[in-house]
């Protein structure tokens, strides 16, 4: 891939990843923090990703993985007595059913959190979201069962507490 060809990925793939990392991770800034180093990454992989359905994959991936090293480090640093470090989201500038969406997301557990992105925001299949994340199909299959359930216990005491 010459540089022309990565531009034309980086400037498709680049807006569509950062909102599925933004989905995962819940912070837009950190998303784009993440999606940005995996593009770079990306960059001196560019001959091993020349196929195409790929690419996304592993920039997402990489992307996720690099998101999780962060939350790993700050927890790390929380846990041993750090101060200042705040966690940023711009949920004010999501819409609020995105934000509520966004936190519903936070509160299910990583893997469901996961099939969850790549099935609905990345329009992914089961059999694609298997092979990404190396698991079993079924695994996504249940990992989608439950995730939808939690969420929909979630988002409906969202919106009934927000009647009240």
């Amino acid at each position: 891939m010459d540089a022309a060809d990565f531009d034309r990925w980086y400037d498709a793939a680049y807006p569509r990843i950062v909102g599925h990392l933004t989905a995962l991770l819940g912070s837009r800034a950190e998303a784009q923090d993440c999606v940005q180093e995996a593009f770079i990454r990306a960059w001196d992989r560019r001959l091993d990703l020349e196929v195409e359905a790929s690419r996304d994959a592993w920039v997402r991936t990489t992307a996720y993985r690099l998101g999780v090293s962060r939350w790993r480090r700050i927890k790390r640093g929380l846990d041993l007595g750090a101060r200042g470090l705040r966690e940023t989201t711009e949920a004010t500038s999501l819409s609020d059913i995105r934000a509520d969406l966004v936190a519903a997301l936070r509160k299910i557990p990583e893997g469901q959190r996961q099939v969850v992105v790549l099935h609905y925001l990345a329009d992914r299949t089961i059999a694609q979201i298997a092979a990404e994340l190396g698991i079993a199909e079924g695994t996504v299959k249940a990992r989608l069962h439950h995730a939808r359930h939690a969420l929909a216990d979630l988002l409906t005491d969202t919106t009934t507490g927000a009647s009240t």
